[in-house]
């Protein structure tokens, strides 16, 4: 398949609902031109899980996602074992087979789980691999991925090394809780994806919220990056906008001047601390408002 533009790439994520700027659209045709890993860093909640399930609408494939977490292994993460049926085998075929015969057969592909890697790298049509959150796994997990991005292929012990039959198109995402070794980076393109200016966030509010009119999609985006602006543990990411861009037109809420209480109570869409919620009083949520065209 013939590289897709920055345009066409950006175009076709639009169609899927995600809207992406210049340079993310860039990062991603560049990554399908070269057959490349691409790592996303940025905050939690600014969209780099979903720019993967974007890209697999894009190529209408299919998304294999790896959900990274401390103490995450190879069984977890490449393949196991099918054990039951491994026992049962070597129960039928006792007495029956010799000791490396019997080993070869229970040790064969007949046997073998597929976990998200190996699955990934054994489709017929190259999937979308998402490895999320890959800075919550542990350095050893980091490690043991370099095999497989930079070389596209496995090794198992009892197998042999297996090949990719078709290259995926790998997306890594980071929040950034530990540094990433710089082996893992050289193997990747990277992108840092912050959150939304005004603009670009009002669009996503409009492209996921049909019910949205242009004008409370603007004023949303707005005072969502007006919140962020104030001292908060958390500040609301583009998941949280568009909860709280349903919410206001589920309560039939055209303009946000119109009903600055409704807005206060509303807030807990955005704010997912104690700590956060008292923070923005309705005194500082009246003054973020005042801000807001």
């Amino acid at each position: 398949m013939a590289a897709l533009s920055r345009d066409e790439i950006a175009a076709r994520l639009a169609a899927a609902g995600y809207i992406a700027d210049g340079e993310l659209a860039t990062a991603l045709s560049i990554m399908q031109l070269l057959r490349r890993p691409l790592l996303i860093e940025g905050e939690a909640g600014v969209g780099k899980t979903e720019i993967a399930k974007a890209l697999a609408s894009v190529h209408a494939t299919e998304l294999i996602r790896l959900q990274c977490y401390e103490g995450l292994d190879q069984s977890a993460a490449l393949y196991e074992w099918n054990y039951q049926r491994q026992l049962l085998a070597i129960q039928a075929r006792q007495g029956r087979s010799e000791a490396d015969e019997l080993e070869a057969h229970v040790f064969s592909q007949a046997y073998l789980l597929e976990r998200p890697l190996l699955a990934a790298i054994r489709r017929p049509e190259p999937p979308v691999l998402l490895i999320d959150e890959v800075d919550r796994a542990d350095e050893e997990f980091e490690a043991f991925l370099l095999e497989l991005l930079a070389d596209f292929q496995v090794t198992i012990p009892e197998l042999g090394t297996i090949a990719a039959t078709t290259i995926p198109h790998v997306v890594l995402t980071s929040n950034g809780t530990r540094e990433l070794s710089d082996a893992l980076r050289r193997r990747c393109l990277y992108h840092y994806l912050d959150y939304p200016d005004v603009d670009r966030e009002a669009r996503i509010v409009m492209a996921r919220i049909p019910d949205a009119s242009a004008s409370l999609s603007l004023q949303v985006a707005r005072m969502v990056e007006g919140i962020r602006k104030e001292e908060l543990r958390k500040a609301p990411g583009v998941a949280e906008t568009l909860d709280w861009a349903a919410a206001l037109v589920g309560l039939d809420v055209r303009d946000l001047h119109d009903d600055p209480a409704m807005v206060h109570d509303t807030l807990m869409c955005l704010l997912k601390t104690h700590e956060d919620k008292a923070r923005m009083t309705r005194a500082v949520t009246e003054r973020v408002l005042g801000k807001v065209a």
